[in-house]
């Protein structure tokens, strides 16, 4: 048997905003709550629960999307007016990086979790 990820929990101050913030850059849909989770359903089954919590650690999630998802994701990114940078470590301001033939690009949520779009995979 192989391993397939199948969800993983994203902890956030406000759930819903959370999901519907993230889900809003990547162009999909923020499911119906199931439990105490507001799931945003990726490629292959996978999902990101988010849940309600007041200490939140922020993590680190990258996502490897096609060119055309990329263009659109961006373009939302600067007509929100959010910040973003081309490294993990937001040393490269309003830029992004064409590491390994590709493109990617970092932001920030309101819990300070660290989001990577890319379009080749490392």
């Amino acid at each position: 048997m192989s391993a397939e990820l199948n969800h993983t929990i994203v902890w956030a101050r406000d759930k819903a905003a959370s999901a519907a913030f993230l889900a809003g850059i990547l162009g999909v849909a923020v499911s119906p709550p199931d439990g105490p989770f507001v799931p945003v359903r990726l490629a292959n089954h996978v999902t990101l629960d988010f849940g309600e919590s007041e200490e939140v650690r922020a993590q680190h999630l990258a996502f490897l999307i096609s060119e055309s998802e990329f263009d659109a994701a961006f373009a939302r990114l600067r007509t929100g007016g959010l910040a973003y940078w081309a490294d993990p470590m937001h040393e490269q301001p309003d830029a992004i990086n064409h590491w390994l033939g590709g493109r990617g690009v970092y932001f920030e949520d309101a819990n300070g979790h660290n989001f990577e779009l890319m379009t080749k995979a490392q």
